[in-house]
């Protein structure tokens, strides 16, 4: 049986994997341009992973100039089948305090300067995002997460916003009264695209403050959010750790491996050739 490939997207303050063993630097350029950064390629246990750093070394990428196409598009030509975002956020609700995690299942998207799909030029594809994250990939991650000694709240909903800035206290009460559970900027194109190309995918969001809809809150302080996001850190780390172990052999038994059948309506005698190239390797086995 093939062995599992897991690749991990690290956001703010997740910038390695601690334990990642025989670490391979692999470079890569994508017909959709760079990476945010170098993908690092090694070992957890029987486990291949893949780690990519979202805002690359340094942290200098806004989320709004990140290339989301390219780094899934390198995740993809890397082998990775099971894809961890890794995403610090901010709490809309009491329950979920600073220096919880979530396990996203659904997505709100208020962004409106990025590209949603590698499709396009000459090809067309509709794929269901009703359920934008795979269900036992999310099932595992939390039972890592909850094994490493964090409080967990599954099931969260993800408003992704377009920032750099934080919110308004006008806009974090509308986005309260979405019913949204956290806040963040950037996993709602992963899930987009991680879905076009048949990975499993799952979010761990790494609470670090309320945001500033709370009577607590002045306004959003990064210095605190700092000193939380490192204590997430750690126990992120030792989640991915514990979920690597879970994956060893783990046959793929969900939807996700072909959420793209049915979903390109485009004729394939017109199909350009050129597009077909680029997308190859997610479109493949659908053009034979």
């Amino acid at each position: 049986m093939k062995k599992a490939v897991l690749g991990v997207i690290g956001g703010s303050g997740f910038y390695r994997i601690d334990g990642l063993e025989l670490v391979e630097e692999v470079e890569l350029t994508t017909p959709f341009g760079a990476p945010s950064d170098t993908y690092y390629r090694g070992q957890l246990g029987d486990t291949e992973v893949i780690f990519l750093s979202r805002h690359g070394r340094g942290h200098r990428i806004l989320p709004s100039e990140l290339n989301y196409r390219a780094n899934i598009y390198g995740m993809k030509q890397l082998g990775v089948e099971h894809l961890v975002s890794v995403s610090t956020a901010g709490s809309m609700k009491e329950q979920i305090a600073p220096g919880d995690l979530a396990v996203v299942s659904q997505f709100v998207d208020h962004t409106y300067q990025r590209c949603p799909t590698f499709f396009g030029d000459g090809i067309v594809a509709h794929v269901s995002l009703a359920d934008p994250v795979c269900a036992h990939l999310s099932c595992d991650l939390t039972d890592a997460a909850r094994s490493a000694g964090a409080k967990v709240h599954e099931n969260a909903t993800y408003l992704c916003i377009e920032g750099p800035q934080f919110s308004t206290r006008a806009e974090s009460n509308l986005y309260r009264n979405w019913g949204v559970d956290v806040i963040s900027m950037t996993a709602m194109q992963e899930a987009r695209l991680a879905r076009e190309t048949e990975l499993c995918y799952a979010v761990l969001a790494l609470v670090t403050d309320y945001d500033c809809w709370h009577q607590s809150v002045g306004a959003v302080d990064i210095g605190e959010i700092l000193r939380v996001m490192k204590l997430n850190v750690a126990v992120a780390q030792q989640a991915i750790c514990k979920l690597a172990q879970a994956l060893p052999d783990r046959r793929r038994e969900c939807r996700c491996a072909d959420a793209l059948r049915g979903a390109i309506i485009t004729e394939r005698a017109i199909i350009p050739p050129e597009t077909a190239a680029r997308l190859r390797p997610i479109i493949g086995k659908y053009l034979s």
